[in-house]
């Protein structure tokens, strides 16, 4: 097999506008895509499936572009294949990679374009009762009063028949405060032989609400997409305009970044080892995970100003860094939350009843998590090595010599252990970055200023952040007066959901609240 460069140099009518800084950029025709990506998927280690992003390009004479981004991991090779010229139809890619069946049916809603001999063409972001010819993402759409052109109208589920099988619709509305989400179960008694899952009651329409906007506006909007990962896409993004700049930030940037990209995992991880516990009815551990969860998000407001970490992050930089003494004191308070996450743990993985409900239930198998691009935790249980700290060297992860934590039984047990483990090694890398913190001068600090004329104008960059549910990525663009062109949000739970539905046949009814906090996935990024 020809190395991947010698490959694509010798694919006639592909250009390859970049190849540098462990990153590439390759043109081509959209029908020459699957056959590039067939290559691509062959080569081992396999590649990982980062973001697929479509943009309307019509008004910069390139019809609308396709954007298929991915990372070959042996190499640390990000590469961005490029379909330009689509003018209403493209083909599919996810006959070859099911991974991006989601995406391509969200293309043909919100960009009105064809993914040809796609399985599934259903709508997916559109429910019944929106107009033909609502297609909001096109640059010729003008935002108006939707609401006036939305007809109501039923969602049409998948029949089942057969003696003994029944329906158990769950949702959307749910009993706490999370968002709408419908789950159908088709069953004969109990155990569950289908589950048809329907999100998007919420979709926002964030990327559109941010084409037009300044870089700063962006960030404060792109931050807001969910509370779990604010401070994982807020980064991410900055990252990206980081990019287009060719801007380094310092090293004292880098390592306040790592300490609050893993504050971020902690509290999150915490508190879904207790939300896990909450699906069984397992009280206790529940008030544990919730308790330790609250003191690290007081922490955060405490020191950051928020509990969510929003607004710390700056393109170019920090909006503050803590002194010596702050350092001081969160290390010492973040000691103590550790020891206490040492002392009820135990509580959970020793109870019989506990490890009974888990074990075996919920699993996804391997070759299910790799054709569906599943990331984070929920992969890294399935026994795929995909940490994107590991895997790309940024921020200060190198020098902590980031492992993946793996599980191999793809099972809701399989995935808590997980989380324990990166909530350990959280702890052990924020212990040695605050030693650093501590340990180097103190700075008047500043964040460094990007001027306008330094960023590159209708170019892609990316910026990806592993958050605790895995990968998140923002694309964007901006346009000639350095504005918003297009942002494309791919978070970890957007790339997840669809797996779930595969973990439940086979399993009971009751088992489904605790598979599903197993995975612990966000609507609000998903219906961003």
């Amino acid at each position: 097999m020809l190395g991947l460069q010698e490959y694509l140099q010798s694919y006639q009518g592909l250009e390859i506008v970049m190849w540098k800084n462990q990153e590439g950029i390759a043109e081509m025709a959209p029908s020459d895509l699957p056959d590039v990506l067939t290559y691509c998927l062959d080569i081992r280690p396999r590649p990982i499936w980062l973001t697929h992003v479509v943009n309307d390009e019509r008004q910069l004479g390139r019809g609308f572009c396709l954007y298929l981004l991915l990372h070959f991991p042996g190499k640390d090779f990000s590469l961005t294949l490029v379909g330009k010229g689509i003018k209403d139809q493209f083909p599919t890619l996810a006959l070859i990679f099911p991974a991006l069946n989601w995406s391509e049916r969200e293309a043909q809603d919100l960009f009105g374009l064809e993914a040809v001999e796609h399985p599934d063409p259903r709508s997916l972001v559109l429910h019944p009762g929106w107009p033909k010819g609502f297609h909001p993402l096109r640059k010729d759409y003008i935002v108006g009063d939707e609401r006036s052109a939305f007809d109501r109208a039923p969602l049409v589920f998948p029949e089942m028949h057969g003696d003994g099988i029944f329906q158990v619709p769950v949702g959307p509305i749910h009993a706490g405060i999370i968002e709408p989400g419908h789950f159908r179960f088709y069953a004969i008694g109990e155990p569950v032989l289908h589950l048809e899952a329907q999100l998007f009651y919420t979709h926002k329409g964030i990327e559109k609400l941010v084409e037009g906007r300044s870089i700063e506006d962006g960030l404060r909007i792109i931050e807001r997409v969910c509370g779990v990962c604010a401070l994982s896409h807020g980064l991410a993004y900055c990252e990206a305009v980081e990019k287009l700049a060719n801007l380094e930030v310092p090293r004292s940037v880098l390592l306040w970044r790592t300490i609050l990209a893993e504050l971020e995992r902690a509290y999150n991880h915490i508190g879904d080892i207790g939300n896990m516990c909450a699906g069984v009815g397992f009280a206790l551990g529940n008030a544990n995970g919730s308790q330790s969860k609250e003191r690290l998000q007081r922490l955060n407001l405490e020191f950051f100003g928020h509990r969510f970490l929003r607004g710390v992050v700056v393109p170019g930089g920090m909006k503050s860094i803590p002194w010596a003494l702050d350092s001081q004191a969160i290390l010492n308070r973040l000691i103590e939350i550790a020891d206490d996450f040492e002392a009820w743990i135990p509580l959970l993985l020793e109870h019989d009843g506990f490890r009974q409900r888990a074990v075996t239930t919920g699993i996804l198998k391997q070759e299910n998590a790799i054709e569906m691009g599943v990331t984070g935790p929920a992969a890294r249980a399935s026994g795929i090595a995909n940490d994107w700290r590991e895997l790309h060297a940024h921020l200060l992860y190198p020098h902590l010599k980031v492992k993946s934590m793996v599980e191999q039984d793809g099972d809701a047990w399989s995935r808590l252990m997980v989380r324990v483990k990166e909530t350990r090694e959280s702890f052990r890398f924020l212990n040695t970055l605050l030693c650093q913190a501590m340990e180097g001068p103190e700075l008047d600090y500043k964040p460094t200023s990007i001027a306008l004329e330094q960023i590159r104008p209708l170019f892609p960059a990316w910026g990806c952040v592993e958050s605790p549910r895995g990968t998140d990525v923002i694309w964007l663009m901006l346009d000639e007066e350095r504005k918003i062109y297009r942002c494309r949000v791919r978070s970890a739970s957007y790339a997840n959901w669809p797996a779930v539905p595969l973990t439940v046949p086979g399993n009971i009814v009751p088992d489904f609240p605790l598979i599903n906090k197993s995975f612990e996935l966000c609507y609000s990024c998903c219906d961003r």
